[in-house]
Parts: C-alpha cells; sequence; structure tokens
C-alpha cells in the first residue's frame, strides 16, 4: 500500500507540475469550466422561483448541494484518474503494453498517468457553491467531503468498468461516454424525478446514488445503517469494477507498439 501512494503521490506532483508550465492555458481552462457550470444555478433559481417550494421533495440549497458534491467529485476524478477515459483507444491501438511494463500496479499507473486542466474547475465550483450556501453548516461540509471522494472513486470505476468491456467486445468508446454521462445526469436532477427502476439502476450498475443523494438525505438525518451501507456498497464496486479491469487483461494482445511517454 505504502509503494501504491508514492506512486500516486509522484504521479499527482508531476501531472500538476506540467500543467503550471502552461499557466495561461491552466488557469483559462479551469475558470471556463467553473463559469460555465455557474450557469446552472441561475437555471435553477429561475425554476424555483418559477414553481415555488420544492421540486421533488428537493429545495434550491438540496439541488445546488448535489451539484457541489458531483461537480467536486468528477473534477477530483478526473484531476486524479483522467486515463481512465482513454482506456479503450490504449487498448484497441495497442500502447497499453507502455503502462505493462511499469513497476507495482498495473492499475494504479494507468489511472493516475494523466491529468484533465479544466477538471480544475469542476473540482473548485463545488467548494465555492458550499462556501456560498453551506458556510457553517459543519454536517453538510463532512458530508460534501466525503460524498466528494467515494462519489470520484465511484465514477473512476463506472467509467473503468464501460471501458474495460473494450477487453471483450472490441471499441466501446460510445459505451464508456455513455456510462459516464448516466452518471452525471443521475447526479445532478432530485433522484424523485426518475422511475423507480431508473432509481435502482442509480445504486446498483451505476452507482453514483450512492455519493451523492445518500450524503444530501443524511445531513438531515443521520442513519449509521445506511452511511456504512452506502460505504460498503461503494467499495464493492470499486473492487468488483477493478477485478474486471484486471480480468480483461488477460485477454488483451500485445500490439507491439514502440511509445515513448514525455
Amino acid at each position: 500500500m505504502k509503494k501504491h501512494l508514492k506512486i500516486f503521490a509522484c504521479y499527482f506532483k508531476l501531472n500538476f507540475t506540467s500543467a503550471l508550465e502552461y499557466r495561461a492555458s491552466f488557469i483559462t481552462q479551469a475558470f471556463g469550466m467553473a463559469l460555465s457550470n455557474s450557469s446552472f444555478i441561475f437555471f435553477w433559481w429561475i425554476a424555483f422561483d418559477k414553481i415555488g417550494g420544492e421540486i421533488a421533495g428537493y429545495s434550491f440549497e438540496d439541488v445546488l448541494f448535489i451539484w457541489a458534491v458531483t461537480s467536486s467529485a468528477f473534477g477530483l476524478s478526473r484531476v486524479l484518474f483522467a486515463n481512465v477515459s482513454s482506456l479503450t483507444n490504449l487498448i484497441v491501438t495497442g500502447e497499453l503494453d507502455t503502462f505493462l511494463l511499469q513497476p507495482c500496479s498495473i492499475l494504479m499507473n494507468f489511472l493516475c498517468a494523466k491529468t484533465n486542466l479544466s477538471a480544475y474547475g469542476d473540482l473548485m465550483y463545488g467548494f465555492v457553491i458550499m462556501g456560498i450556501f453551506y458556510p457553517g453548516d459543519v454536517s453538510a461540509w463532512l458530508w460534501f467531503s466525503a460524498g466528494m471522494i467515494i462519489g470520484a472513486l465511484l465514477m473512476t470505476a463506472i467509467t473503468l468498468t464501460a471501458h474495460t468491456l473494450s477487453f471483450y467486445f472490441g471499441d466501446a468508446t460510445t459505451i464508456g461516454q455513455m456510462a459516464t454521462e448516466f452518471a452525471i445526469n443521475f447526479s445532478i436532477y432530485p433522484e424523485k424525478i426518475y422511475a423507480p427502476a431508473v432509481r435502482a439502476l442509480m445504486y446498483s450498475l451505476i452507482p453514483v446514488g450512492i455519493a451523492i443523494h445518500i450524503p444530501l438525505r443524511l445531513i438531515g438525518e443521520f442513519s449509521l445503517w445506511i452511511a456504512l451501507a452506502g460505504l460498503g456498497g461503494a467499495t464493492l464496486y470499486c473492487v468488483v469494477s477493478g477485478w474486471f479491469f484486471y480480468r480483461g487483461l488477460q485477454r488483451y494482445e500485445s500490439g507491439n507498439v514502440i511509445v515513448v511517454r514525455q
């Protein structure tokens, strides 16, 4: 575990340092993403102003909370594990060979090899929302932090699982993109607007509800059983996702491509 954490820290330092080499681009992309996300606050404000009261049992502040968690969770996922979206391309082109020769965990080396500059804007956006609408609410900040970390791991695992299908069926780029989009869309709207079958999907195959909607529920009424069940479900999903990746890796055929990593 210590070896894995050391490699993780080295990758993060390297990726962040590389991002700062192009400071103007880094700041522009991060700020642009945060600004783009901010437009949705205006959208929801208009919606609640016209409808009044609550929407599917969610208040305006509740919606902003799930937006904050979703944005920061997705941002953290792509800051730390942006390379997960490249898995299909690496499999199809044979460039996954590069990571097979790296020390320690193949999965760790692969996931951490790339960062996404605009994702820093997503990450910061959630903190800004929390600072404006939940400045002194310790419970909200606690569950925001828990949801952000668990959500980042789950969003990474969901994307990884979808792209791992490329080991079995060929190019799964579209499936990977759809899985990521579903995960985000399931997160940013009140869960009760979805049919029961879709809500079941949100807690099973694409379990973002564990990281986004459960923390909101626990702010108002804490339940140790729900908290432990959510943590256990998220852990199980991530473990199975990793197992599925390594199982698929056994089917990988080397592309015999010599790739120099910069």
